[in-house]
């Protein structure tokens, strides 16, 4: 039984094994960062106590913001160190905290590895965003009396059917978490049926609240209107967009465009995944519309765009300046069964924000949202297509939903306070 969970993730790796090449081979992913998910980590300041803490990808590692911030203030004698496991939220957390913090892939869940890391780095406290609990790293840590404790934590309504058809496997693990601060009474009460204790549930709210960015002024968002040439112009922009969603907003765009009224109307796709610039470029040109890409206007090599180009945010973080410019929002991966985008990032800034029916991983904003009056859900091509027309014929009705929906922001703010005091709380009683 020892070893169960190595022989099964054995199993799954050779199964898996032709996608992780495929993606390798076509994708420029999973070539970096072989030591460190072997567990070949090192810290800057091992004398130090440390806080681990780990985010999967972009948008936990944008959540751990306001709680490093906080955990600086309140723990200065600990050093923090951040694991990622894409390549994405590697180069988001390298951004956003450079050489400040050591930031390395997150190692294998194998148990060799887990134990080659857990000596390598000495944590004194484990933070897992949402829900990243591994067993391996589990079992280590709770033989080890290192506390862990799930941050920000959620099982959306499409994961906890899944946990709960092998519940006799995850049981034990959930079992030997510290503490699950959790982002609802929903989401604590799943914790504790799939094995956590009662005691160890506490609902704080969500962190996403706290690091939305309530500002309607983006620093660079100025000589971003002055690269596109957009200004004076109305611009939708569709954020975080996903696979068969583009086409959508492409045919609704071209059926807007068709209409004198709405001659000045610019349109901003900036897809989810890095991985699929090529192919919404290529879908761009394809839809009959002239296509310029911000990565090449960025680098330089244009100064201008025409008038009427449809633009390709196919950059990493600039997504809040295409927002902080826009008249209206569409928030991708939402008219798709993908379980949407991050729809507060827009809310916050005070934008009119549009977002389809599949928002399974979003749920508790999007009801915030839509109980206030603070956003527009739309089911399908046709209603997007109204939707986006109402807000641009209606600059008070959009105005309106904007201001609602950046205050169901600010009035859901303070899970950083209440998560960082269970920490701390846990920290020093250990």
């Amino acid at each position: 039984m020892k070893y169960l969970n190595d022989v099964i993730y054995l199993f799954a790796l050779a199964a898996f094994s032709p996608k992780i090449l495929f993606r390798v081979l076509t994708q420029n992913r999973y070539k970096h960062g072989w030591r460190e998910r072997l567990g070949k980590i090192s810290r800057k300041y091992p004398d130090k106590k440390c806080i681990w803490i780990h985010a999967v990808s972009v948008g936990e590692v944008n959540a751990t913001k306001t709680i490093i911030a906080e955990l600086k203030k309140r723990l200065p004698d600990y050093e923090i160190i951040l694991s990622a496991t894409t390549d994405t939220g590697i180069d988001r957390a390298q951004k956003l905290y450079g050489n400040e913090l050591t930031v390395f892939y997150f190692p294998f869940d194998f148990s060799s590895v887990i134990h080659r890391a857990f000596k390598n780095l000495k944590p004194s406290i484990c933070l897992l965003m949402e829900l990243e609990v591994w067993p391996n790293f589990t079992s280590r840590a709770h033989r080890l009396k290192i506390p862990v404790v799930v941050v920000n934590g959620r099982i959306s309504d499409r994961s906890f059917p899944k946990y709960s058809l092998v519940k006799f496997f995850v049981k034990p693990t959930f079992k030997k978490v510290s503490l699950f601060l959790a982002q609802s009474k929903e989401y604590a009460d799943r914790f504790i049926s799939l094995g956590g204790h009662h005691k160890t549930a506490i609902i704080t709210g969500s962190l996403k609240y706290d690091t939305a960015q309530t500002t309607e002024n983006v620093e660079g968002a100025d000589l971003l209107a002055k690269q596109l040439n957009i200004a004076a112009r109305r611009l939708w922009v569709a954020g975080g967009t996903g696979p068969n969603e583009e086409k959508i907003i492409l045919d609704v765009f071209k059926k807007i465009k068709k209409q004198d009224s709405y001659c000045d109307l610019r349109l901003v796709i900036v897809p989810r995944k890095p991985e699929r610039f090529d192919e919404v470029a290529d879908l761009i040109k394809k839809s009959g519309f002239e296509l310029a890409r911000y990565s090449l206007i960025k680098a330089g090599e244009k100064n201008q765009t025409n008038q009427d180009a449809i633009i390709l945010g196919d950059t990493m973080g600039d997504l809040r300046k295409f927002y902080s410019l826009a008249t209206v929002v569409f928030v991708g991966r939402t008219l798709v069964p993908m379980g949407g985008s991050d729809m507060m990032e827009s809310a916050a800034m005070a934008k009119c924000t549009i977002f389809g029916p599949f928002t399974f991983n979003f749920k508790q904003t999007v009801q915030a949202l839509l109980l206030a009056q603070g956003a527009i859900e739309v089911e399908n091509e046709k209603e997007l297509r109204f939707a986006v027309q109402k807000c641009l014929d209606e600059p008070q009705f959009a105005q309106k939903i904007a201001k609602n929906g950046q205050n169901v922001i600010k009035e859901n703010q303070g899970a950083t306070q209440k998560s960082v005091d269970a920490i701390v709380g846990l920290v020093v009683s250990d």
